[in-house]
């Protein structure tokens, strides 16, 4: 079957695309870019584990504090939840196999810079100097057209950081993007005038691991934080879609 389809496809009939294994991934250098700390473990947890069994070089870019799932806490002011869910983070690449390489660039959560924001210049700076400093071969990103705003902001930053990142002409990493927030159908957006191939990495042999690591991020599937009932928590039906034996990436052709 053709691998070019649209979103709609993509997260409606899943298995029905192509399943490739790491081999077709593996590459020396390689960061993942996460909105919040969470999105790297659910939508790359098994690529991660892959990668890092083949001893690969792998780094995690969490680009906000996600002081956001819990605001209303008492327990957990913004302070010490940017520090519980980053000690999660930590933990749950520990289990991927990653030995706690993360940087955290601790934007507001919920308010991450767009392009017409007076904050993005400065934004788009630390992540091109972060970028100069490691020039991955791969970088995984979240789908640009996720329903989560913070998502799409992610995609934007990175890929603006990478314009201008030097020599242009010398360096242009592999792209793969990881849907988060489409696979809530109610949530779900379309998209027009990009081709995309859609394809699923095989993570069977590491499906164990990335649900242990998930499971690590205690604050976001549990009743830890109890006293905001606004509070954000993962439900079973949503966690169920990063519980299969395979991911789904998009990569422009």
């Amino acid at each position: 079957m053709n691998p070019l389809v649209d979103s709609q496809f993509s997260f409606s009939n899943p298995t029905l695309l192509p399943l490739r294994s790491v081999d077709t991934i593996a590459t020396n250098s390689v960061l993942v870019v996460a909105p919040h700390p969470d999105d790297e473990t659910l939508g790359c947890g098994g690529a991660i584990a892959l990668l890092r069994a083949l001893g690969c070089s792998v780094q995690v870019l969490v680009i906000s504090d996600g002081t956001l799932s819990h605001p209303r806490s008492v327990k957990y002011p913004a302070p010490c939840l940017r520090i519980l869910r980053e000690t999660e983070t930590l933990e749950a690449l520990s289990i991927l196999g990653m030995n706690q390489i993360a940087t955290f660039l601790r934007l507001q959560d919920g308010s991450i810079p767009i392009l017409k924001s007076p904050r993005l210049q400065e934004a788009v700076a630390r992540c091109r100097a972060f970028l100069k400093t490691l020039m991955p071969a791969t970088i995984f990103l979240p789908w640009r057209f996720d329903p989560h705003p913070d998502h799409r902001a992610t995609w934007q930053l990175i890929r603006t950081a990478l314009i201008d990142l030097e020599p242009p002409k010398a360096y242009a990493p592999r792209i793969l993007e990881y849907p988060i927030w489409d696979w809530d159908v109610e949530q779900r957006r379309g998209f027009a005038g990009e081709q995309v191939i859609g394809w699923r990495l095989d993570v069977s042999s590491v499906l164990e691991i990335k649900l242990r690591a998930i499971a690590a991020y205690r604050s976001q599937t549990t009743d830890l934080i109890d006293d905001d009932p606004e509070g954000f928590r993962l439900t079973p039906e949503m966690l169920a879609n990063f519980a299969q034996p395979w991911e789904l990436y998009l990569e422009e052709v």
